[in-house]
């Protein structure tokens, strides 16, 4: 694709001043701006095999993704995993995910979250941002992968939970890695809390800046957040809770969600009891909201989710959280928590506002920080650390077997 100088320029020049550069960077990234024009961009002629809903398939080329994510359609990039979901068909249709009727371990929540920091957040997304893009296929999308694994881990150490807990990267093809981070609980059942760190810019994804501060850098550093806070409780860092939690940061989310296929088709394969599995994509912005005189609120995704599990997620919210929520949809295979949802695991999706009022600012060079709210992403992390508390501690086997009686007597 052949653009002008000018043209390219004009969208290059908002993230000059704003890059991430490790030493041994090599040029496979940098934009070289020369006097006569811009370098084309690389081409791709590889077909994807793409799955949109109402479970239409077809082969598209890369450039034909982005089209059709610019036009605001999603879809599941399936070429590598094209029978997710079909270990589990089944058994997933005949089981009806159970959760605690109210949120009930208050005292012992309520502490943590007064040591929740909008500084933490800040600092971690200002180095995220500065990443010259996070597109997965690039060496940067490779860094700044690299990077946050090694916050995890640091945050694993400072709080002397690292004899227990641990992190690493889940290994993708295209170089940047999904991470994922354990806290093992006295049962292998798993309670998973995700968000993608990847970012894109749909022009040019290979050449054009994309900071990605909301997009999905407050998910990510707001996660990570709840992460460091829920190390706090030494009950959780000892294991003591009935189940295990895992934080994921996913690679790929903008691609069609090739990192969070690869890892629940790898859990599906194994076997894995994932009991309920959320999705934090886009925490930071409420601009729209307020301009359209909407009272600020987390946005409770309610199509194409697990109905008890976003039902459990709304106590959590008005249990915890200083905001209300509002019921919104965002539509198929929207975020990575359909990828749970495809390989038959509760999933649950929420966002920063209703879906109409959300950034209009992502997959450009102005998905920067100076628009978000760090109060806003403070309420979706007091969530966070709610939801993953509270089922940490849940007796599942209890709840399934209550309600396996009440089903009998009916």
């Amino acid at each position: 694709m052949k653009v002008s100088s000018a043209s390219l320029l004009a969208l290059l020049l908002p993230a000059v001043g704003a890059r991430f550069v490790e030493k041994s960077e090599g040029d496979s990234d940098h934009v070289s701006l020369y006097p006569d024009g811009i370098p084309e961009a690389p081409v791709d002629t590889q077909k994807y095999h793409i799955e949109l809903a109402g479970g239409e398939k077809r082969w598209v080329t890369e450039d034909e993704k982005w089209a059709l994510r610019r036009n605001g359609q999603r879809f599941f990039d399936i070429t590598d995993h094209p029978d997710l979901g079909s270990i589990r068909a089944n058994a997933a249709a005949k089981k009806v995910s159970v959760f605690p009727k109210k949120p009930t371990l208050q005292k012992e929540i309520k502490p943590l979250l007064s040591n929740l920091s909008k500084t933490e957040m800040e600092d971690h997304l200002t180095t995220f941002t500065s990443f010259h893009t996070r597109y997965y296929k690039s060496d940067y999308g490779r860094q700044s992968s690299e990077w946050l694994l090694g916050q995890v881990r640091e945050t694993i150490v400072a709080a002397g939970a690292d004899k227990t807990v641990s992190a690493k990267h889940f290994v993708h093809s295209w170089g940047q890695n999904s991470i994922i981070a354990t806290i093992p609980g006295k049962t292998n059942s798993t309670i998973v809390i995700g968000a993608h760190q990847d970012s894109i810019n749909l022009w040019l994804p290979s050449i054009l800046a994309a900071p990605g501060a909301d997009d999905d850098g407050s998910g990510t550093v707001t996660i990570l957040e709840a992460f460091r806070v829920l190390l706090q409780s030494p009950d959780i860092v000892e294991g003591k809770q009935e189940n295990t939690i895992e934080f994921h940061w996913y690679s790929a989310e903008e691609g069609g969600l090739l990192g969070s296929q690869a890892i629940f088709s790898s859990y599906e394969k194994e076997g894995r009891d994932i009991k309920a599995m959320l999705q934090q994509d886009m925490t930071g912005f409420i601009t729209r909201t307020i301009e359209a005189g909407k009272v600020e609120s987390v946005g409770v995704i309610v199509d194409f989710v697990d109905p008890n599990l976003t039902d459990f997620i709304k106590k959590v919210i008005v249990e915890y959280c200083e905001i209300p929520f509002v019921e919104t949809k965002c539509g198929y295979a929207c975020s990575d928590h359909a990828s749970a949802s495809k390989a038959g695991y509760p999933s649950a999706f929420v966002i920063e506002s209703a879906f109409e009022y959300s950034d209009n600012k992502i997959h450009s060079t102005e998905d920067l920080i100076k628009y978000l709210s760090f109060d806003h992403m403070l309420q979706h992390a007091r969530l966070t650390l709610g939801f993953g508390y509270e089922l940490a501690f849940a007796d599942f086997a209890k709840l399934e077997k209550k309600a396996e009686y009440y089903d009998d007597d009916l």
